[in-house]
């Protein structure tokens, strides 16, 4: 007698038999139907791009179950214009030759097991469990100005919509959280000039650039702290303006008048106020300035971790020199590839200690690598030119698992060997972090359809969000 209650005095089967009589079943409808065995067909084996599209969708519902929307706060992008080799710095190949790697085939290990950096990186590979790699990263653009947008926007470059960059998507939908003197969006030391990073939202987000050298002396930023003008000169101005100036006198209640004189007070605060201290590195401790390196690169990263603490939604540091090594590619490298080394890994270290990187993004790369093989032909002579075939992105913070490496290139680092990202996967993995809806409706100022991210409608390949490193 069986030990199973069943009140409505149903028979037990086990699943296999219950599978059995289901298909047995089945089959009989189907004789009886006249279908036959045609209905029993197995179905048509999916092409490869259904299966990059079902794995795409998988992807996606994962990277939203995990994602907590609205962690991102601020953001920090080191912008390597020019193009930075992966095979010489994050993502090496060591024992392909010498014609694949010239001088720098030494690699070194990390605090993480299994990820290896070249040689150049020591202070990185002691924070390798602070960031993740993307060694899969590919758009297949060769060209500075076309692959900068595709990288900035997430969209197909020559359409007829100049969309705007990531900076002043981040801009635009944190304008009503964002109460801070300092302006929410802002390059240093300079734009890199490959697009407008507004596009069509227009100079309100247009990102503000500092120009001076947070290396020298003085940060000399450009409309808020002046050339050859001391703080006492600036404030003897103010009050000798405030003398004379009669034209709002008895006008206070006028809204335009406040108005203006609000703006007024705004101005003046980041000119001689607390926001004019975010940009005065002499605060900080000469030992940490130390740590960053004294010079142009690392004390951008620092004052960038400045202009977190004071919830600057979006910095962008542009690389002194660019990385654009078509010749004197290794003496470019020896050269620059220790300052970034320095500056990022005190960055992700300070940000950790001061626990701003849960809350801090921060992502490093550049529009696109450099080719495996080396040119060494004249004129070049041990050069490297464009790729945008496979290349590395390094992420960090908000939200994203450290020492973790997503996709591969292959074993020469020319194309991509598993699990490619694309553009629109990156910047969509961003803006769910920051809690940004990706499918939202941009304003363009004619009325066009224009959305955050577009990728099924501008035909842009994906492959899915970073549900790996959330």
């Amino acid at each position: 007698m069986s030990t199973n209650h069943d009140p409505h005095n149903r028979q037990h089967v086990s699943r296999r038999e219950a599978m059995r009589r289901g298909a047995w079943s089945a089959a009989g409808l189907v004789a009886a139907s006249g279908l036959g065995a045609r209905a029993f067909a197995a179905e048509p084996e999916k092409t490869p791009e259904q299966k990059l599209a079902d794995e795409k969708a998988v992807r996606d519902e994962a990277a939203k179950a995990k994602a907590k929307k609205g962690q991102i706060k601020s953001v920090i992008q080191i912008f390597l214009w020019g193009g930075m080799s992966q095979n010489d710095t994050w993502d090496p190949k060591p024992g392909t030759g010498y014609d694949y790697m010239g001088e720098f085939d030494k690699v070194i290990p990390t605090n993480v097991d299994g990820i290896q950096l070249s040689f150049l990186f020591p202070h990185l590979a002691k924070q390798a469990d602070k960031f993740a790699l993307i060694r899969s990263m590919t758009h297949g653009n060769n060209g500075h100005e076309t692959a900068a947008y595709l990288m900035q926007t997430g969209h197909a470059p020559g359409g007829r919509l100049a969309y705007p960059s990531v900076g002043a998507i981040f801009t635009y939908f944190k304008k009503d959280e964002y109460k801070g003197l300092v302006p929410p969006y802002i390059v240093m030391l300079q734009a890199a000039g490959r697009f407008s990073e507004e596009g069509f939202l227009g100079p309100a987000y247009k990102p503000f650039a500092t120009g001076g050298d947070p290396n020298a002396e003085r940060f000399e930023v450009q409309g808020i702290v002046n050339r050859g003008i001391d703080d006492a000169r600036q404030k003897a101005r103010r009050e000798l303006v405030d003398k004379v100036n009669l034209m709002g006198y008895g006008l206070a209640d006028v809204p335009e008048m406040a108005a203006s004189e609000a703006a007024r007070e705004n101005a003046y605060g980041l000119i001689l106020g607390s926001g004019r201290e975010v940009f005065n590195l002499n605060n900080e401790p000469a030992a940490l300035r130390d740590l960053y390196g004294r010079n142009t690169f690392g004390q951008e990263c620092l004052a960038a971790r400045r202009m977190v603490e004071a919830g600057v939604p979006y910095i962008t540091i542009s690389f002194p020199g660019g990385w654009d090594t078509h010749a004197n590619h290794f003496p470019t490298m020896r050269r620059q590839c220790p300052m970034l080394d320095q500056g990022l890994a005190t960055l992700l270290s300070d940000l950790s200690e001061k626990k701003l990187l849960d809350s801090t993004l921060v992502w490093c790369t550049g529009e696109f690598g450099r080719p495996p093989k080396i040119d060494w032909a004249p004129p070049w002579n041990g050069g490297r030119h464009h790729h945008g075939g496979v290349f590395t992105v390094l992420v960090a913070g908000g939200g994203f698992k450290g020492g973790r490496v997503v996709g591969s290139s292959d074993k020469i680092g020319e194309k991509v060997e598993e699990r490619p990202v694309y553009p629109s996967d990156l910047l969509g993995s961003f803006y769910l972090l920051a809690g940004i809806d990706a499918t939202a409706k941009l304003p363009h100022p004619w009325g066009l359809d224009a959305y955050v991210l577009d990728t099924e409608n501008e035909g842009m390949k994906s492959a899915g969000l970073l549900e790996e490193l959330m």
